[in-house]
């Protein structure tokens, strides 16, 4: 009887220690788990606040130029001139231009002093955009400032970028001012452009990757990759299958893509979802290109690819 009762003692002892040993494995993945979701949320929030922080950057300091616009007048232009300076270095600048109704006379343009005295009520953007009277109006508004968004060349190219101008009123003796400044998104951004992207021979047709993980400066917290791809009138992809899924979009063209031998047409607007370790290749028999992009999760990888016959 004793022994009875030391065996069930036993048996009791065991499944508690194996349930705190099952709780203490299933906290400590826990751990894992959440530390591995507060590194991602923080690199998600390190590429996020890069682009916060420089529009709150830009905000502020035509704030403090137009406070001292009010301050000085016109005495304060040649501080907003001088190269090196918190008003001017690198690709940033402030510029003042001073309006008359629906006109504007631009009074500060440290890139280039001789475009000082211009009128530039009409200047439109590299679309046409009336971004001189844009900015006139965002000045003479209630709020007396605002966002402009405009394309336009960064220094040395002829290729427009997407610029975000602030803008803000001042006045002094009775004059009234436009203080502003921008910066060109694409700096605080990871964008890619398929006339920029790389093209390589894979699996027998033309594409490029608009995005992986892999091929980046900073780590973006991502695990998939973007490919752009380009199947050519009478081309063929060679057969092959992957480790992992892979989902087609079609964005222009007709073709058929074959899962396992079984065809499927492809037109504008249609995805397609190919399982894991199914053989696919894809085939245009049109008179115009096939163009798709390849999303892969995980991020596409050479030896999670296998090229059949």
């Amino acid at each position: 009887m004793r022994a009875s009762k030391i065996c069930i003692q036993l048996v009791l002892l065991i499944s508690l220690v194996l349930l705190l040993l099952s709780a203490s494995v299933y906290s400590q993945q826990g751990d894992q788990d959440r530390e591995q979701d507060r590194d991602k949320n923080y690199t998600q929030l390190q590429l996020h606040s890069e682009l916060s922080a420089q529009k709150d950057t830009v905000a502020l300091k035509v704030r403090e130029a137009a406070s001292l616009v009010e301050e000085k007048g016109e005495e304060t232009f040649p501080e907003f001139r001088e190269n090196g300076s918190k008003w001017f270095h690198d690709d940033f600048y402030i510029y003042v231009w001073k309006l008359n109704g629906t006109r504007a006379i631009r009074v500060v343009y440290p890139p280039d002093i001789q475009g000082e005295g211009q009128d530039v009520s009409e200047i439109t953007d590299i679309n046409g955009k009336p971004i001189g009277k844009l900015f006139i109006e965002t000045a003479l508004s209630e709020s007396g400032e605002g966002w402009v968004p405009y394309e336009w060349p960064k220094p040395g190219e002829a290729r427009p970028s997407t610029k975000y101008g602030f803008i803000k009123r001042a006045t002094f003796g009775g004059e009234t001012y436009l203080v502003g400044s921008g910066f060109y998104v694409e700096d605080y951004l990871f964008t890619q452009d398929t006339e920029n992207c790389e093209f390589i021979n894979a699996t027998g047709i033309s594409l490029c990757e608009l995005i992986h993980p892999r091929r980046m400066e900073n780590n973006p917290g991502i695990n998939y990759s973007i490919a752009y791809e380009v199947v050519d009138p009478g081309e063929k992809s060679l057969p092959h299958r992957l480790s992992n899924p892979e989902t087609y979009y079609t964005l222009e063209g007709n073709g058929t893509l074959y899962i396992d031998d079984v065809p499927v047409t492809l037109h504008k607007g249609k995805l397609v979802f190919v399982p894991a370790h199914e053989v696919q290749y894809m085939e245009n028999t049109e008179n115009s290109s096939l163009l798709l992009l390849v999303i892969d999760q995980p991020a596409w990888k050479a030896e999670n690819e296998e090229i059949i016959g």
